[in-house]
């Protein structure tokens, strides 16, 4: 089970722990069990500082606290706090990545049945769509649902998200689109053979947790030889 240690603790010397914090990384090298560490200053209470570090188990926290460089690294810090540290220890009993479910959704969206949904509690009003089918980008809420329309006008598709890999404002999605070409599409006319295609989407968010710019990489060569387009060229 996963555990993570809350330490909270008052220092006027903060840039002297994050210091010492970088001195700690670099000196546990190979040896550390933690793996992700993060660092808040209270916004009501600039001294007030809250560090949380995610380990895989409870016992590899404390196989992690007796190394010798996190006792030397610790003695270091107490120093600089105004009083002892306090330790919370929690067990992990739900994690979840907000961006990755915001990502299933949004795949969810594109290829739910019936009218487009607004979409407009997943993408930013001012969303930028990079996609190299288009010779611009795309901005704009209303121009981004405009796009995907099309899409939904020319085939009739599921998409299954293969991977998600999300950190901080980022989150990258590796899915399969199976299709049937029902409609126009780019000058070529509805020929009703299922097609599939793979790819990758790259999201940044927004601070508001909404999507606010995409870059879509995906196998457009694939598809038009399987519509046929290319069969002239080839012949």
């Amino acid at each position: 089970m996963t555990f993570v240690q809350l330490i909270e603790c008052r220092t006027s010397r903060l840039d002297e722990m994050n210091r010492l914090i970088d001195d700690w990384v670099e000196q546990t090298s190979g040896k550390r069990t933690a793996t992700h560490a993060l660092v808040g200053k209270d916004r009501s209470d600039a001294s007030h500082i809250v560090e949380v570090v995610e380990f895989p188990s409870y016992e590899e926290a404390v196989r992690n606290s007796k190394l010798p460089e996190t006792d030397r690294i610790f003695q270091d810090m107490v120093a600089l706090c105004d009083g002892a540290p306090t330790f919370t220890d929690l067990d992990v009993v739900r994690d979840e990545l907000l961006t990755e479910i915001t990502v299933h959704r949004f795949f969810e969206a594109l290829a739910a049945p019936g009218e487009l949904s607004p979409l407009n509690d997943l993408l930013d009003e001012d969303v930028h769509s990079h996609d190299p089918m288009n010779p611009q980008d795309t901005i704009g809420l209303d121009s981004v649902r405009s796009e995907y329309r099309m899409w939904r006008a020319a085939f009739d598709f599921s998409i299954t998200v293969e991977d998600v890999l999300a950190q901080g404002d980022r989150a990258c999605a590796r899915w399969t689109w199976t299709a049937t070409h029902k409609g126009d599409f780019l000058g070529i006319a509805p020929t009703g053979k299922q097609v599939t295609m793979t790819g990758l989407t790259l999201f940044r968010f927004a601070g508001n947790g909404k999507i606010a710019e995409t870059w879509w990489q995906h196998d457009q060569l694939g598809l038009m030889q399987q519509l046929g387009a290319l069969d002239e060229l080839e012949s």
